[in-house]
């Protein structure tokens, strides 16, 4: 199992799963190709590891829901640690990171929505860690969709704080400079999907590639120091991307009328 190998690969063994995959090529790869954008590679692997964590997410969600649910009303945290204990220490460390950057106001409003974009994010990371895994979010298929997600959101919830007058910020403070910032704050505001995405991208490649070179080199102990460090550029991309995430949607909803 190479660099780019993973347990999916065994897939391709079964006649079905092949002809599923050929016939996804046709309908989804991508056969062009220009400047920086080459033809694709084509693969459903971003797409299998997502669906399990997403399964991971889903028990983890299930274990806690069901905490609630005990006489005690989930006050009472288990006795021994268990997905209900992890899952409730990540909720409720995000809560205060939300709270923190957003406000205690904003933060119940969008700490769903925060929180599920930490969650997802942390673990897509995390596999990149697991040998016969890698990270859906070293790829830009998965993260332009949540980085265009975020530009979303942001305007969506601005117009529906400022409605229409939320447009006014982007043509500056007088309509005498509206020439020269429409252009400007159009630009700026197409770059953040972009520079969210390249950026999760890059660090993730880069992580995942250093980790493997020393994996190469010697499989036993040496690679251990490069997994913890690997482990916590998992979590800080995924901090990153949330924050950003949290002052693009409170610069949206804090633009006042010009």
């Amino acid at each position: 199992m190479g660099e780019h190998g993973t347990w999916f690969d065994y897939l391709n063994k079964f006649e079905g799963w092949r002809s599923f995959d050929h016939w996804m090529h046709d309908k989804l790869g991508r056969g062009w190709s220009k400047l920086m954008f080459q033809e694709s590679g084509w693969s459903l692997t971003h797409v299998l590891i997502t669906i399990l964590v997403v399964l991971i997410v889903f028990l983890g969600a299930r274990s806690f829901f069901k905490g609630t649910k005990t006489a005690d009303k989930g006050l009472v945290p288990p006795r021994t640690m268990n997905l209900r204990n992890m899952f409730e220490y990540i909720a409720e460390a995000l809560y205060g990171f939300v709270e923190g950057g957003m406000g205690e106001k904003q933060a119940k409003r969008f700490y769903p929505f925060i929180g599920a974009l930490f969650i997802f994010i942390l673990f897509c990371n995390m596999f990149a860690l697991l040998p016969g895994f890698s990270a859906p979010t070293d790829t830009l298929k998965t993260n332009v969709g949540i980085a265009l997600l975020v530009f979303l959101v942001t305007h969506i919830y601005g117009v529906k704080e400022h409605g229409l007058a939320y447009f006014k910020h982007f043509l500056g403070p007088t309509l005498g400079l509206a020439w020269l910032m429409l252009p400007i704050e159009i630009v700026s505001h197409l770059a953040r999907p972009v520079s969210l995405s390249l950026r999760l991208m890059g660090n993730m490649m880069a992580d995942h590639k250093v980790v493997m070179a020393f994996f190469a080199l010697i499989p036993i102990l040496v690679p251990l120091p490069f997994m913890l460090l690997g482990l916590l550029v998992c979590l800080i991309q995924a901090v990153v991307f949330c924050t950003l995430a949290m002052v693009y949607i409170g610069m949206a909803m804090e633009h006042e009328e010009h």
